[in-house]
């Protein structure tokens, strides 16, 4: 996904096995990437799921976009370049937060298929979650909790996804969730119900 620069480095291995972490946890680890325009409702219904699956005693985490372009990736800004690099990264934390055990779910509009997919290809077989969280334009337009699209549609905002900047639907996504005709609630239950019947919630 990026050229390795650093030189003599070498790759230690853990004492503690992945397999080891997830027997401790009582489930597997794995990331639920959720993806679609802003205004879809991803952020949202991740803290959701996440709440859920806590309530049952569950190791998980969310990564949030806006939270982690305040802190990680605060020297990134909203060029394709830039984008692609902010989904590089947060693919490498996921990595380490599925090594561990966890479920981690992560809330960004990743609006390229390539960069979903390499993160993709950085995880084990099954440990890749795509959730496409399905909304249109319109509908996130009228929601528009932050008033961005008001702002692109000014021309105050430039490169904003939907608006001036393209956003490239899963082709293979293992999750679509209707954000269009369905409530927070309804959605999340779909998605702790996917895991479930997939078997990531035991051992």
């Amino acid at each position: 996904m990026a050229e390795q620069k650093a030189t003599n480095v070498t790759w230690h291995d853990h004492r503690v096995s992945k397999e080891e972490r997830c027997q401790q946890n009582g489930h597997k680890g794995a990331v639920l990437w959720f993806t679609g325009l802003s205004g879809s409702g991803k952020s949202t219904i991740a803290n959701t799921v996440d709440h859920k699956l806590f309530e049952q005693g569950k190791h998980t985490f969310v990564l949030d976009g806006d939270n982690i372009r305040m802190g990680l990736n605060k020297n990134l800004g909203f060029s394709p370049e830039d984008r692609t690099e902010n989904i590089r990264r947060i693919g490498e934390v996921s990595k380490l937060y599925t090594d561990a055990g966890i479920l981690v779910m992560t809330a960004f509009i990743s609006p390229y298929r390539e960069d979903r997919d390499q993160v993709r290809e950085i995880l084990g077989d099954g440990e890749f979650i795509e959730v496409f969280v399905k909304a249109s334009l319109e509908t996130c337009e009228e929601r528009d909790p932050k008033g961005l699209y008001k702002k692109a549609r000014a021309g105050e905002i430039k490169g904003f996804t939907g608006i001036d900047a393209p956003y490239e639907e899963p082709e293979k996504a293992e999750l679509i969730l209707d954000s269009d005709g369905k409530g927070i609630d309804d959605l999340a239950d779909e998605v702790v119900a996917y895991l479930e019947s997939n078997g990531y919630l035991s051992i």
